[in-house]
């Protein structure tokens, strides 16, 4: 890509992550042309489909967890570990108001611009999981789905006005619920 044209792609996406942090997921590709002062005609060339949009703003950041599981793995507490990149995996969602929903179906659809990412940032984090219920610091009963769907409901608390300022207790009930007993407390991360 010329460094005009990646300069250009940069700045529409800086322009949609604003945009889509303001507005939710459901932000007009209008909306977000105009604030870039493009048209949308160059918006769609950029980006033809709001999936394609999305690919690209938010692959970037599942990336990121992604490694940062990795990172994570060598830490000594398995516990702590998890609850970090849980705590880490909450905060990118919770940046854009009604990703979780998005990330749900991208999972389920492999034809979908983001389900390599989603898959792939969903497998770090039960990585993560499975190396925790092999310490006897996580409980046995739950799988990587359930922890995508746990962390996807406490974004999702946070994007709700009347929950928010519960969401940091509520965060700490549910990394407690996951870790057993012998585990780290998870305000202690």
């Amino acid at each position: 890509m010329r460094a005009d044209a990646r300069k250009n792609h940069d700045h529409l996406l800086a322009i949609a992550g604003d945009v889509i942090t303001e507005q939710g997921v459901d932000a007009s590709m209008r909306d977000i042309a105009r604030r870039a002062g493009v048209g949308l005609a160059t918006l769609l060339r950029h980006f033809p489909t709001r999936e394609a949009l999305f690919e690209a703003l938010l692959r970037t950041n599942f990336d990121e967890l992604a490694t940062r599981a990795g990172e994570l793995e060598a830490a000594d507490s398995p516990a702590d570990a998890l609850v970090s990149w849980l705590r880490d995996f909450v905060a990118c969602a919770h940046n854009y108001r009604g990703v979780t929903e998005l990330m749900v179906t991208a999972i389920a659809e492999p034809q979908s611009a983001l389900h390599h990412s989603c898959v792939t940032m969903r497998a770090a984090g039960r990585e993560l999981l499975t190396r925790a219920q092999a310490a006897g610091a996580a409980r046995k009963d739950i799988d990587g789905t359930d922890l995508f769907a746990l962390a996807g409901s406490l974004a999702w608390i946070g994007d709700q006005p009347a929950f928010a300022p519960r969401a940091d207790h509520l965060f700490e009930i549910i990394a407690s619920a996951i870790l057993t007993g012998s585990a780290t407390s998870p305000s202690g991360v």
